[in-house]
């Protein structure tokens, strides 16, 4: 989708949200924010990204490129950053993936290594969200139960079998579009899979930070009075940050937003203050993300080098591995 039109989505959204959410409710929530819970939480975020970078690094290096730990940091944060300013995280991948490529030399394990990193986190979001469905259906009656059991069913059954087939389906077969991602995801899972060891080691990682940002989503909720089992966070946050990753808004505001609000509404949750925690998180993002550039900023000055990457450098690092 064009810009324009991402920023529709979240700006339409976010009116849609404030229009029917009761006031009242949202500033009842906010005033049971304590400063010191939101900057326990920002810790947290942060050390959750210090393991990202040792995650990250360990899967360039599978694909031999060498990467530092200094460099490692230097290259994460800059990714970090640039999710604030560029539309999806997509774009702070691509400026990881150009300087990581630059320093290395190694353009092509910068992109493998990054897309076996993405491809880590989806699926431990879907490992959290089956656990939490599995460990979460007690707490619904009706055919709100009876639905989610459905969905987990079906959810088991398309990994099961759809997975295979869409590994051996030939990337003729796919849309001109699709072809090129389709094509990379591919390479990286073989990949993965001849290096098991570093595979499970990544995504043990992955279920490690992905699993303490629920636990920190969950600290902001109780402290705003949301009162539910763990194992719903565990089920609802991991689909809501997935819908947020889906390419229809800017960097998937008010989508997550309103997803976590439709999916703890069953559990008797009110949307006013599943609205709030979702936003403070965006709050939480937002100063993870100046952190990060601020330590872009120092690191760049230590190894001397500028900001970013110079007239199209990320451009042609991209263009080399596509050849």
């Amino acid at each position: 989708m064009k810009l324009w039109l991402k920023v529709s989505v979240s700006a339409g959204l976010l009116v849609a949200l404030f229009v029917l959410v009761p006031w009242h409710q949202v500033r009842e929530a906010l005033s049971r924010l304590s400063p010191g819970l939101w900057l326990g939480v920002l810790t947290g975020f942060a050390a959750g990204h210090v393991v990202g970078v040792i995650k990250w690094r360990s899967f360039v290096n599978a694909c031999r490129g060498r990467l530092q730990r200094l460099d490692a940091a230097l290259c994460y944060s800059a990714g970090l950053f640039a999710n604030l300013c560029l539309p999806s995280i997509i774009g702070g991948d691509v400026l990881r993936l150009g300087i990581a490529g630059r320093l290395t030399r190694r353009p092509e394990a910068a992109l493998w290594g990054g897309v076996m990193d993405r491809l880590s986190d989806m699926i431990a979001l879907a490992l959290l969200a089956a656990a939490g469905g599995i460990l979460s259906r007690d707490q619904l009656t009706g055919w709100t139960a009876q639905l989610l059991s459905l969905g987990l069913v079906l959810g088991i059954g398309v990994a099961l079998l759809g997975v295979p087939l869409l590994l051996r389906r030939p990337i003729r077969s796919w849309p001109p579009r699709f072809r090129r991602p389709v094509a990379r995801s591919l390479v990286a899972l073989r990949r993965m899979w001849q290096r098991p060891a570093v595979f499970a080691r990544g995504l043990g990682l992955s279920l490690a930070i992905q699993g303490s940002f629920v636990l920190l989503n969950a600290w902001i909720g109780r402290s705003l009075g949301i009162d539910v089992p763990l194992s719903v966070w565990f089920l609802t946050w991991p689909l809501a940050k997935t819908a947020g990753l889906l390419p229809i808004s800017l960097g998937g505001l008010a989508v997550r937003e309103a997803s976590l609000a439709a999916l703890l509404l069953p559990f008797g949750v009110p949307a006013a203050q599943a609205v709030v925690a979702s936003l403070l998180w965006q709050t939480v993002l937002i100063g993870g993300g100046l952190l990060g550039g601020a330590i872009w900023l120092v690191l760049s000055r230590i190894r001397h080098l500028p900001m970013g990457m110079r007239g199209g450098e990320v451009g042609s690092a991209g263009w080399s591995v596509a050849k």
